[in-house]
């Protein structure tokens, strides 16, 4: 075993008992039976041991999915039940890496593990939405990402079972079971919630910020779609400003406030808000 490995492993250990913050490097080094300068060689920090772990596993599991959902010979529920089964089973197999990433995620305000997080979310959902066109194709076209988030729903509640409340599962079972109701639901769903543009909101970092042409796109999409309305108006006013600024603050607030009064227009009122930093 290398030494980088070495203190892979024995960070994990620790880290499963103590969390990330509570574990030094000089608790790491003592573990593993290392010198501090032979710590330094293999990681700058303990931030990087920390990222080096994250990529190894999630790595490793997004690999699992990807390869099970492009495999020819998986069709119909028993690609959705190798989904499921491929999921928990390398939670189980994983269980105090798994622990620990669900829980500092949930509680952390370091923006790299969180950015982290999201990249890796990312992927998932594109290899979710590559096994729901193959599945369904244009049937699920206007729920797909409902979909998404019902799936993403049973990863993270059934994995909470075994991994938190040590419940036994029979993990064929269980993905014979999710991939029914995942079906159910793909053939039966006819009301979608997410949107296009409200799963775009949601998959930009979280720190990202709109340029011109993108707000310029936005708008302007929402403009054709709009009847002639003191909406439209006002949204025309705040693309000209976005454009060449020349309106005050309070009156652009004030023409957000206007497009904000209609339900679908909200979500372009949160990204005028975004814009202007409001």
């Amino acid at each position: 075993m290398s030494k980088k490995q070495l203190i892979m492993e024995s960070a994990l250990e620790l880290f499963a008992k103590q969390g990330f913050e509570a574990t030094s490097v000089q608790q790491i080094t003592e573990h593993s039976g290392i010198s501090k300068g032979a710590f330094y060689l293999s990681f700058k920090s303990k931030d990087e041991l920390i990222m080096a772990l994250i990529d190894h596993f999630m790595m490793q599991f997004i690999s699992d999915l990807d390869h099970i959902v492009k495999d020819p010979n998986n069709t119909g529920e028993e690609l959705l039940r190798k989904f499921f089964y491929t999921t928990f089973h390398s939670f189980q197999k994983h269980s105090d890496f798994a622990k620990i990433f669900i829980k500092e995620q949930a509680h952390t305000f370091n923006q790299e593990l969180i950015s982290k997080g999201r990249h890796f979310d990312q992927l998932i959902d594109n290899i979710t939405l590559s096994m729901l066109d193959q599945l369904y194709g244009e049937t699920v076209q206007h729920t797909k990402y409902d979909l998404i988030y019902c799936i993403k729903g049973f990863m993270h509640i059934y994995s909470h079972l075994f991994l938190f409340f040590n419940v036994p599962l029979d993990l064929n079972l269980l993905g014979r079971s999710l991939a029914e109701k995942t079906n159910l639901m793909a053939k039966q769903s006819t009301i979608p919630f997410i949107t296009d543009e409200l799963y775009e909101m949601f998959s930009e970092p979280v720190n990202k910020e709109i340029t011109t042409g993108k707000m310029i796109e936005i708008m302007d999409q929402k403009i054709r779609e709009l009847e002639e309305s003191i909406e439209k108006d006002s949204l025309i006013l705040l693309k000209q400003d976005v454009l060449e600024p020349s309106l005050s603050p309070a009156i652009i607030k004030g023409l957000i406030a206007n497009i904000k009064s209609l339900p679908h227009c909200r979500l372009i009122a949160y990204s005028l808000r975004k814009y202007y930093h409001f």
